[in-house]
């Protein structure tokens, strides 16, 4: 029987959920990924009076677990996982966001990757840069998975 660690060599990272269950081989497990790194955007997110009302950067960082084998046999965008589509809805969930906590913030960023049916699950990242003083990131990551 396969586990998490088996297959990925991260167990921590892993959920049960995510795993599907092995029958015969590893070869039918798509480990591609597709990686947004990186992505520096602005909202509103805290707790303080202050970070209520002024738009803080955030840096996110997103891999989407795809099987890319269909898009690289064809060669043809449509048959992708669009990073640049992707972005962009990131990017626009991020901007019209006003959470609290960054926890919040990772789950809705979650989502919108999820919404894309070729994704099975993603890794998501996210830090607040100088939130605890000069050069100091208070980050989450969480990873979710696209529900059976």
């Amino acid at each position: 029987m396969w586990t998490a660690a088996d297959i990925s060599g991260n167990d921590d990272r892993e959920c049960a959920r995510c795993v599907p269950r092995w029958r015969d081989a590893m070869s039918d497990v798509p480990a591609d990924r597709v990686r947004i790194e990186g992505l520096r955007l602005w909202c509103v997110v805290g707790v303080n009076p202050w970070e209520r009302v002024a738009e803080q950067e955030v840096e996110v960082d997103v891999t989407l677990h795809t099987d890319l084998r269909v898009a690289a046999g064809s060669d043809d965008i449509g048959d992708a996982v669009d990073y640049g589509t992707v972005a962009e809805a990131i990017a626009g969930h991020v901007a019209a966001s006003r959470f609290h906590l960054l926890e919040a913030l990772a789950e809705g960023v979650a989502e919108v990757c999820l919404e894309d049916s070729r994704v099975s699950r993603v890794d998501v990242r996210i830090r607040k840069p100088g939130a605890l003083g000069p050069g100091v990131s208070p980050s989450v990551e969480i990873t979710r998975c696209k529900q059976a």
